[in-house]
């Protein structure tokens, strides 16, 4: 399996990607992912996010620049993590969530499938139980 990718950005710069040695998810250059995080093989880490250690990443999931992944949150499948955002410490993300540019998941929040935290919101880990 070739062991980086190259992407083209809509403004025409080129981003590389690396295969992550834990799962063998697309990290960037530029993005820092611990090691004994896992980044599943159809995962994608942007320029500038931070994944922490012991973290899981799922299949098909979108880290976007600038984001933030703390120690131990496990992220479902299909789930975009935008611009900026924050998922804290040992958080659980279900499937198909989206979570918008700058919103922010306390640690320990559980949030279920198929929700959405708007861009600038704050989930707390007690909403977020309710709604799961």
């Amino acid at each position: 399996m070739k062991r980086y990718e190259d992407l083209e950005q809509d403004d025409g710069t080129v981003v590389r990607y690396r295969r992550h040695d834990n799962g063998d998810g697309l990290v960037a250059v530029g993005a820092q992912v611990a090691p004994s995080a896992y980044v599943a093989a159809t995962a994608w880490v942007d320029p500038g996010a931070t994944v922490e250690p012991q973290a899981r990443v799922g299949g098909y999931v979108w880290v976007q620049a600038g984001a933030v992944v703390r120690t131990g949150a496990r992220l479902g499948t299909h789930v975009v993590v935008g611009r900026g955002a924050l998922v804290g410490a040992h958080a659980r993300l279900g499937g198909w969530v989206t979570l918008g540019e700058r919103s922010r998941v306390q640690a320990r929040a559980v949030v279920a499938p198929e929700e959405t935290v708007p861009a600038g919101e704050e989930l707390r880990a007690s909403a977020a139980r309710r709604a799961a």
